[in-house]
């Protein structure tokens, strides 16, 4: 299945007899809640689902979005509706960082059918569609789940597949080769990886390029046949922008959930600098 649907296919499965569950992941790294704003106006029928409460762990040595508890995380995506039998869209207020969160822990925790609304909220409302405020009653989900359904690494797991495979990094190029680190605490890149930035993926529109695109560009990088890939971000977040692109063209690939703000919690792990992998 396309991980992807567009604000016209959206419209038309909302219209059907039985829509897909929708959840609002508005987001804003170091922001307020989101919640105020998908009350005062979100797409018609979205259940608000926080990113820091309820798909990630409390920050600590684990990175500052840890994967979140199995059975909360299951507990919450109940609450909001989601049940294994019948599909997930997700969004966010237009980066698609969030909804991509949402969309790759779902499938990793077993759910069959997920996908992130392209554009998110913005490309919604750069075409006019209505809006609704409020909370909306949905009704208790069954979904359980069973985490292991997409590739995951830890912190040796990621710099093995450095040396032996791909490693891309999806944060912007600057923080990658250590010129700057606005979050955490040191700078540079896991040595081996490869900078590429997950904004990249994306048209001025804020939609995802088309797949031929992303595909010459993940064969650029090095993605090709036979070579295993994994990506990482600052905290997980943005690189999981990046494993839905790679998913569009077809390519699998695993999530360094730690990301960066795990590795630099070890003094004793190793940290590249410059624009080559090191």
């Amino acid at each position: 299945m396309d991980p992807i649907i567009t604000v016209t296919e959206w419209a038309n499965e909302a219209a059907g007899e039985r829509p897909p569950t929708l959840l609002d992941i508005r987001y804003q790294l170091g922001g307020p809640n989101g919640r105020p704003e998908y009350e005062a106006g979100h797409l018609p029928g979205a259940v608000y689902v926080d990113l820091d409460a309820e798909l990630a762990a409390p920050p600590g040595p684990k990175g500052r979005h840890p994967l979140p508890d199995v059975e909360q995380f299951g507990a919450a995506m109940r609450r909001a509706g989601v049940r294994a039998d019948r599909p997930v869209v997700v969004y966010d207020g237009g980066t698609g960082w969030a909804a991509a969160r949402a969309w790759w822990l779902l499938r990793w925790a077993g759910h069959p059918s997920v996908r992130v609304l392209d554009g998110g909220l913005a490309a919604w409302r750069a075409e006019d569609r209505p809006l609704e405020s409020g909370v909306p009653e949905v009704a208790e989900g069954d979904f359980v789940p069973a985490p292991g359904a997409l590739p995951l690494l830890d912190a040796d797991g990621a710099a093995a597949l450095a040396r032996r495979g791909l490693l891309l990094d999806a944060r912007a190029a600057e923080r990658y080769r250590g010129e700057v680190e606005p979050i955490d605490p040191v700078a540079g890149h896991i040595p081996g990886a490869v900078s590429a930035p997950t904004t990249e993926n994306v048209t001025e529109q804020g939609l995802l390029r088309p797949a031929a695109e992303l595909a010459e560009r993940f064969a650029r990088l090095g993605a090709k046949d036979g070579v295993e890939v994994g990506v990482y971000c600052g905290s997980g977040v943005s690189a999981a922008h990046e494993l839905l692109a790679l998913a569009v063209v077809g390519i699998d690939a695993a999530l360094y959930a730690g990301s960066w703000s795990e590795w630099v919690a070890d003094p004793a792990r190793p940290v590249a600098t410059g624009a080559q992998p090191g």
